[in-house]
């Protein structure tokens, strides 16, 4: 049941969603650009330091999906843009960037003006409007309770590309999975937390899914 393809509901929210997502996005980008430039760096360095961090290719991911859900007609990217199995695992991605922010990242750094505008849009806006994108506009169905397992393959790919991309360049993107500080064995317990908080996040989602679905099913 959670694979079936349902038509969303409300089309012109999920796009407003998209391009809010791109305008962080893109604000983002500028200013990466801009601060490489300062430093006399190439272009070319600041697109491999932005394609560096969960939070820019999770947006990007959040961005793309809900453009496909909102715009989209037809063809295979659209129908699993569409999937509340897809919708609801990019979800709790997002989710998760907010929340690792909140909890870990904020207080390393005091962004003002228009970084302060990106980041507030990156990790707390776009997390926000893509939950109550999900909640109006996501059709409901009964979600497995192990879909948030399946979830779990984006933030282990994206691990294994951060510590690839570390050991090359030698500088990770966030503290917490910094080898030449922490060490591996201290990275994966780090890794294993953050997995765990995804899963639980995942199963409240399919949780609250199944909730409205129970709701719809007695209103039929």
């Amino acid at each position: 049941m959670d694979q079936k393809i349902l038509p969303w509901h409300r089309p012109n929210i999920t796009a407003a969603v998209a391009i809010t997502a791109w305008s962080g996005l893109a604000l983002q980008l500028y200013l990466s650009l801009r601060l490489v430039n300062d430093r006399g760096l190439s272009v070319g360095a600041g697109l491999v330091e932005y394609f560096g961090y969960f939070t820019i290719l999770t947006n990007i991911i959040v961005a793309s999906s809900l453009s496909l859900a909102g715009w989209g007609q037809s063809g295979a990217l659209v129908r699993v843009s569409r999937s509340p199995s897809v919708a609801s695992g990019i979800l709790t991605s997002i989710l998760l960037v907010g929340a690792g922010y909140h909890f870990l990242l904020r207080d390393i750094w005091n962004p003002v003006g228009l970084a302060w505008v990106a980041d507030q849009i990156l990790h707390y806006v776009t997390p926000l409007l893509c939950a109550f994108n999900w909640w109006y506009c996501v059709p409901a169905t009964r979600l497995t309770w192990v879909a948030p397992l399946t979830w779990c393959a984006w933030p282990i790919v994206y691990t294994i590309y951060a510590l690839l991309r570390g050991e090359w360049l030698g500088r990770y993107p966030y503290p917490f999975i910094d080898v030449g500080v922490l060490g591996y064995e201290r990275v994966l317990l780090n890794v294993v937390g953050l997995l765990v908080i995804f899963v639980l996040l995942g199963v409240a989602l399919v949780a609250l899914m199944r909730v409205r679905s129970s709701k719809k099913e007695k209103r039929v």
